[in-house]
């Protein structure tokens, strides 16, 4: 049996997000990778070959921000619910800095065109949360609505 059987075994809640989590990450891989490949063709056409660069390290880092989301979601589902949200909270915290610090150190790198770069995240980052908030609505999850 799975860490994760176990979880969901002990822990309601750890059932409720890992089930969140499996759909997100469902309707992210669904929707984003295609994106990202239309961007990296566009402005390959457009830029050349720093126009291709640029947007695949732009989705690299945009698919890498997006499931390390999804990740923390997994790894934290047998938590606490106030720990779930810290987690999430200090991720995405860390994440943020992580991508600043991936796009600053890219500035200077010549090989790479910056506006493909940049476009092609923000696509990638748009499309895949827009992807897992509706997977997050279509997910049944028992709440609790009180009177």
């Amino acid at each position: 049996m799975s860490e994760a059987e176990t979880q969901e075994q002990e822990n309601p809640h750890a059932k409720v997000v890992l089930q969140a989590a499996r759909a997100m990450t469902k309707a992210s891989l669904l929707v984003t990778p295609p994106a990202v490949i239309v961007c990296i063709a566009l402005f390959s056409i457009l830029n050349g070959l720093p126009g291709f660069l640029g947007s695949l390290v732009g989705g690299v880092l945009a698919l890498l921000a997006s499931l390390s989301t999804l990740g923390l979601m997994r790894f934290s589902a047998g938590q606490d619910p106030m720990f779930v949200m810290v987690i999430a909270l200090g991720g995405y915290v860390v994440k943020v800095v992580l991508l600043f610090a991936a796009l600053t150190l890219l500035k200077g790198v010549t090989a790479l065109h910056p506006m493909s770069l940049g476009i092609t995240m923000i696509v990638a980052i748009l499309l895949a949360a827009a992807a897992e908030f509706a997977a997050f609505r279509k997910t049944k999850i028992p709440t609790i609505i009180p009177s």
